[in-house]
């Protein structure tokens, strides 16, 4: 038996004699009976356990410390208190581990910053309860989603030889001993005599790989982990995060901001739908109306406006920013917040963007000065989701990457696409975890991943 069988069926377990095994999150303890708040991990609403000193081993369990893992074996009672559906009447309570007194996580309000030192126990407290069951149902809604729609799950290489973003922040992979590094005669590392005879590197994307499965599945989907050596401590940043990379052949921008929508709006209804205690704890405690928000997300449309025209807009709104409005620039969060939550009280794509600020791989438009690139924002979050429509002329390709002093060798296989039956497509990117922090309030990405890699922390 579980919480959760037991939550979801207590009528039919009312009155009848059950078994649990699980922890104790708190214990009163009285001069004649006790009171055991119990969890087994399995529903986030703990259960009250009523125990009396006619218990062979009254003495014994009111020793038992918060912590513990326990059996219990007693009946389902309604229950005279009106904040809860029921209890269980303790006929035995057996230790089955005992827990130091001095265990961290008592019942008690701890800081975040504090629990991130105790990571390992941090998913014992409420906070940390609704945040990673809300990881895990978002996670299969992701899954759910793109199988309902025929997309094919590819799992792109962690170890790769190219850079996606350019960005050159990457993680070396190497079998070097790295007290004796070989050398060329030009002091350059000799990578012919590494691993993989060349350099490589943890992936910061899947995503050029997984358009060469678009080509011939015409629908997939990455979900898995990347990497970035960016060595920033803001708190949307993480050495280490997940993506969700869907790729679609024979879709054009248009086609693609439809499905960031509709995915969007997928993952939300399923999170409502299955975590609404969860969620209920987090609009109390973490984000005062974050149901809401929520809510009203599935209800509105979103705005669909070019860059050129937001940053119009932003200049034409008489509104004082830290950071001026430019054409040919990126948007800051303030930009982002106005946008989403001022003027259009709704999620806002900004598409055609400048070519000069945007990856090499986006489709050039006809004014050859933007590329047909997109980012969702949301209200609340801001940028949530970024993508494009791939460039599919090889000459084009070719050009922009030369523009960018890149060298078309080491992706052939890619520009190669273009020659082998290319077409039309189009594909974005969602970090998973800014994706958890606008579905929780969590405002910092350390306290939505089990075990945050971030500069100078590799803990756990």
């Amino acid at each position: 038996m579980t919480d959760k069988e037991l939550y979801n069926n207590i009528e039919k377990y009312l009155n009848q004699k059950i078994t649990l095994e699980g922890w104790i999150r708190n214990h009163r303890k009285q001069k004649e009976f006790g009171f055991i708040s119990f969890s087994d991990g399995t529903y986030f609403t703990p259960i009250q356990i009523v125990y009396d000193n006619k218990l062979k081993n009254f003495s014994e369990i009111q020793k038992y410390h918060i912590g513990s893992s326990i059996k219990v074996i007693g009946t389902v009672v309604k229950s005279p208190n009106n904040n809860q559906l029921f209890e269980i009447q303790a006929q035995d309570i057996i230790l089955l581990g005992d827990c130091l007194e001095d265990f961290p996580i008592q019942p008690k309000k701890h800081s975040k910053e504090f629990l991130r030192e105790q990571a390992y126990l941090r998913p014992r407290t409420n906070l940390f309860q609704a945040v990673f069951r809300i990881r895990s149902k978002a996670s299969f809604a992701i899954h759910e989603y793109f199988q309902n729609k025929n997309f094919v799950y590819f799992h792109a290489p962690l170890i790769t030889a190219s850079d996606c973003e350019g960005a050159g922040e990457m993680f070396h992979v190497t079998s070097f001993d790295l007290e004796n590094v070989p050398k060329n005669k030009d002091g350059s590392v000799d990578y012919a005599k590494d691993f993989f005879a060349k350099s490589a590197s943890l992936t910061v994307s899947g995503q050029l790989q997984a358009e060469t499965f678009a080509l011939a599945y015409k629908n997939v989907y990455t979900f898995g982990p990347t990497f970035r050596a960016e060595n920033s401590n803001t708190k949307t940043h993480a050495s280490e995060f997940w993506m969700i990379e869907p790729e679609m052949a024979f879709c054009d921008l248009e086609g693609d901001m439809d499905i960031m929508e509709d995915m969007l709006k997928y993952i939300v209804n399923y999170v409502l739908t299955n975590c609404a205690e969860e969620l209920e704890f987090l609009d109390n405690f973490v984000e005062k109306g974050l149901i809401e928000k929520l809510k009203t997300l599935l209800k509105t449309k979103a705005v669909r406006i070019t860059h050129h025209d937001a940053i119009k807009l932003l200049q034409e709104s008489n509104k004082k920013f830290e950071f001026t409005p430019q054409f040919g620039e990126d948007l800051a969060r303030e930009h982002e917040k106005y946008l989403t939550e001022e003027k259009f009280k709704a999620p806002v794509f900004v598409y055609d963007w400048p070519k000069d600020i945007k990856a090499f791989y986006m489709r050039l438009n006809d004014d050859n000065t933007t590329v047909a690139a997109v980012d969702l924002l949301v209200p609340g979050s801001g940028e949530l989701m970024g993508g494009s429509q791939r460039e599919e002329r090889y000459e084009m390709l070719i050009k922009r990457m030369q523009e960018m002093n890149m060298k078309t060798d080491e992706l052939s296989w890619y520009l190669n696409l273009r020659q082998y039956g290319g077409c039309i497509h189009s594909g974005f990117g969602m970090g998973f975890e800014r994706l958890i922090m606008y579905l929780t309030g969590i405002e910092n990405i350390r306290d939505v991943i089990p075990y945050p890699r971030t500069p100078g922390n590799c803990e756990f």
